[in-house]
């Protein structure tokens, strides 16, 4: 499925134009309780919606959850609009995604996030997304991502990618610092952890490579004292992070987080970058014996340096300084018992939760339990010496 993508200041500028050529008359749209009038998309979007009938539903909490999904789906059923838009940060942009997908379905949704049935066709509708982070890249995925009793599922079908994309920087600029920060970091893991993945191709590492050179490079002063030109540079990072995901799904500092954002709270993007840096030493030590990528060992040693160059850095342990620098000097703590891991116990329960095989199998090196439990507990270590 194909996608219209915007990109730019005043990208926005171009909705009207869109909904006139579509004929467009109803309007369901999604967005955050607040995000929607602080990041200025009330106020450009009030005069361009004006002529349409409009539907808004922003009852729901940050990490779409099962039953805010089903308050969506009944308020799109009882007003039959003829457009989606989601317009806000990762969660509301899942959660358009997948009310979009949901409600013209036949079954309860949680018979297809659980694979018991197979999702049919959107219906008629379509659907547009406007992202006012710049992190989860949701505007250009064909997957979306719900907690069903504080269980992560990620449900995938290409009819979830939205028609358009508007990627518009000026939505960004009042973002909080720690907001752009853990948004931030979560679109650069993406990018990081698309180019080691064993499914990249040399389509996805031209996506990821420069997302990745425009997130490291502009990530601080976006948080800091962001500028026009550090604004864009973030938004076509989020959004070419996304595009390399779309192709190569994440691994494992992804698989990892879910379990430290629905237990401990801790923000998604921030509970990935904990265990990023970690992972790329891990990576970069892969034998041929370990290796899950059919190219072989030496193939992703030679990713690793790849990354390391984009990093600003000579060698793995280097980059994981570099790293791990940008973490705190955008302010994402990596003290595991300031966010709440107060125990070993705390430690097992994440490995207990945080082995999706899905994305663990995409990571270049075999992460087994036991693996990832030492890596856990160094970093839990270095916590405790803090």
């Amino acid at each position: 499925m194909s996608q219209l993508v915007i990109c730019g200041y005043d990208a926005i500028k171009q909705l009207p134009a869109i909904l006139k050529e579509k004929a467009y008359k109803s309007i369901f749209l999604v967005t955050g309780k607040t995000s929607y009038t602080i990041s200025g998309a009330e106020k450009v979007l009030s005069g361009i919606l004006a002529p349409y009938e409009i539907i808004r539903f922003f009852d729901f909490e940050e990490n779409p959850k099962l039953g805010d999904l089903l308050k969506g789906i009944k308020s799109f059923q009882e007003n039959n609009q003829d457009l989606v838009i989601g317009i806000g940060g990762g969660t509301v942009l899942d959660m358009a995604k997948m009310i979009s997908i949901f409600a013209p379905q036949e079954f309860h949704p949680l018979q297809y996030i659980n694979g018991k049935r197979k999702i049919r066709s959107r219906g008629r509708h379509s659907l547009i997304a406007i992202p006012t982070t710049a992190g989860s890249g949701s505007q250009a995925t064909d997957f979306a991502v719900i907690y069903v009793d504080k269980k992560k599922y990620s449900v995938a079908h290409p009819q979830i990618l939205p028609d358009v994309a508007i990627v518009d920087p000026q939505f960004l600029k009042s973002l909080p610092g720690p907001t752009a920060a853990s948004s931030g970091m979560d679109a650069l893991s993406q990018a990081i952890e698309s180019y080691w993945s064993i499914y990249s191709t040399e389509e996805s590492r031209t996506k990821s490579r420069e997302a990745i050179k425009l997130l490291f490079n502009n990530l601080r002063q976006v948080t800091q004292n962001p500028s026009t030109e550090s604004l864009l540079a973030v938004a076509k990072g989020s959004h070419l992070a996304g595009e390399a995901i779309r192709i190569t799904k994440t691994t494992a500092p992804h698989a990892i987080s879910y379990p430290l954002t629905s237990h401990f709270n801790i923000p998604h993007g921030h509970a990935v970058g904990l265990t990023l840096s970690a992972i790329l030493i891990y990576n970069s030590q892969v034998s041929e014996e370990d290796t899950l990528d059919i190219r072989g060992a030496a193939h992703v040693k030679q990713t690793i340096d790849e990354l390391c160059a984009l990093l600003n850095a000579r060698d793995p342990g280097e980059a994981k300084v570099n790293l791990d620098k940008l973490m705190d000097e955008i302010g994402l703590t990596r003290d595991f018992r300031a966010l709440g891991l107060r125990a070993k116990a705390d430690i097992e329960k994440v490995l207990k939760l945080g082995f999706d095989p899905a994305r663990v199998n995409n990571n270049p090196r075999k992460l087994s339990a036991e693996s990832l439990r030492k890596i856990m507990l160094q970093l839990y270590g270095q916590s405790r010496e803090k």
